[in-house]
């Protein structure tokens, strides 16, 4: 059985990409996942000062930790102003720290989610690509549109087109991190 960490790259307590997280992860079978709320993860703005000065947090290495140990990870990323957020950024910023390649050999179910029709696709685009840079061996991208026409907290993704997508993409992540 494969080991899945899976979190959203947002730190608000009613994020729609934990959401998506939150639901992806209770679809993906028998796999052992780990959901990681990043709202119970502060961590202050990265500075080479205050790195020097406190060093790295106890709740940052464990997530570098988790993220080791994992198989695959499932993240969603929220989009502010065509770009990845600046808490995603700074968590990026300070695993980065601690190991270069902390996604080393790493398959990556990328996800983004929007009100918008784009579903947040500016910030999946640029997440990906520094994903890579940081060790993910493979990122499978998905992008949900229109969260609030297309998603219900009960039922889940309700677009069929979209639903159909979605489990696509977790069958082929789900099978990566098998091989």
């Amino acid at each position: 059985m494969a080991t899945i960490l899976a979190f959203a790259g947002s730190n608000s307590s009613t994020s729609i990409n934990f959401q998506l997280v939150k639901y992806t992860a209770s679809v993906v079978g028998d796999q052992a996942v780990q959901l990681l709320n990043m709202a119970y993860f502060p961590f202050p703005m990265y500075s080479i000062d205050h790195e020097r000065e406190k060093g790295f947090s106890n709740s940052l290495v464990e997530l570098k930790n988790d993220i080791s140990k994992a198989d695959g990870l499932i993240i969603s990323v929220n989009e502010h102003n065509g770009n990845m957020s600046a808490y995603f950024k700074n968590l990026l910023d300070w695993l980065s720290r601690l190991e270069r390649k902390f996604l080393l050999d790493k398959v990556v179910l990328l996800m983004s989610t929007s009100g918008g029709k784009r579903g947040g696709l500016g910030a999946l685009e640029i997440a990906e690509k520094t994903l890579v840079r940081f060790g993910a061996s493979e990122v499978l991208t998905f992008s949900l549109p229109n969260f609030k026409d297309n998603f219900d907290k009960s039922k889940g993704i309700v677009n069929e087109g979209v639903a159909k997508l979605h489990q696509e993409k977790i069958a082929e992540f789900l099978s990566k991190i098998k091989a």
